[in-house]
């Protein structure tokens, strides 16, 4: 459909949403419009049998929340390019999200991690996810120009195209360091050249899949099933478990508001209860 091309297209170039969340947002919309029909006919109550529908199959109500939300920017955006004429969507309740706090573990099960016989890619993939506190994305995306091993800090790109700075601990500077040379030699193996940092044997860039194997599988050492974001969440309540002020943790992490940091901060009260009371009873 040309309009959702075109929609996508803003969404991409004006609002600078990642690949991830684009495709996130076509297949959303895509299933909305093969259920409503054309676009300049939609009413209200196509919608509301849609969300409805959405209930009876049983998604998730994080999911149903997902998708409102991308109807109601959809409609949006559509009414204010004289698409459509009025938007059905206008009123439509935007429910809130469910808070959950974010999968944590402990520094112990980092070094757990770190313990066991890792190669040196392997290495460098825990130290920065954990180390500083990158996403998923971003850590593919790094590029062999984007840090500086002797002023120990990295630049990166995160959500929105907005660049970042972060400190680069000891360990990560020399677990990258040790690792830069099994980098040449893969592409010199391989005949391969490639400005990304994360380099596998075969001479390819490491994909976002790879590296979620490699996370989960050290999950399983530890009992626990875990992700590369689980190491992102453990980075900042670390750091706030040890007196980091919160407005650092923002700037470390990326996040625009200082409210999706304060997430952050009611684990480390929930951890301190624990231990209190698995201490006193």
């Amino acid at each position: 459909m040309q309009t959702l091309s075109e929609y996508l297209d803003y969404l991409e170039i004006e609002k600078g949403l990642s690949q991830n969340t684009l495709d996130a947002y076509r297949r959303d919309l895509s299933d909305f419009l093969d259920f409503c029909g054309e676009l300049k006919a939609i009413q209200r109550t196509q919608i509301n049998a849609y969300i409805r529908n959405l209930h009876e199959k049983k998604y998730s109500p994080t999911s149903i929340i997902r998708k409102i939300a991308s109807i109601r920017g959809f409609f949006k955006w559509a009414c204010i390019n004289e698409i459509i004429s009025a938007n059905p969507a206008l009123t439509l309740e935007q429910p809130k999200v469910p808070q959950r706090l974010p999968k944590v573990i402990s520094v112990a099960e980092i070094e757990e991690i770190l313990s066991q016989n890792l190669t040196k890619i392997e290495t460098v993939i825990v130290e920065l996810l954990y180390g500083c506190g990158l996403r998923v994305s971003e850590l593919v995306n790094l590029k062999i120009n984007d840090y500086d091993l002797k002023g120990k800090f990295l630049e990166c790109t995160g959500k929105g195209f907005k660049d970042r700075i972060v400190p680069l601990g000891t360990k990560a500077v020399n677990a990258i360091k040790k690792y830069l040379p099994e980098r040449e030699f893969f592409l010199q193996k391989c005949n391969k050249k490639s400005k990304k940092l994360l380099i596998n044997e075969h001479g390819k860039e490491v994909t976002r899949q790879e590296i979620y194997t490699f996370i989960h599988n050290q999950g399983k050492n530890l009992h626990k099933t875990i992700s590369p974001h689980t190491l992102r969440h453990s980075f900042a309540t670390h750091l706030l478990e040890n007196g980091a002020d919160l407005r650092v943790v923002q700037e470390l992490l990326g996040h625009s508001n200082v409210s999706t940091t304060q997430l952050y901060t009611h684990i480390s009260k929930k951890r301190l209860k624990d231990v209190y009371f698995s201490i006193n009873n």
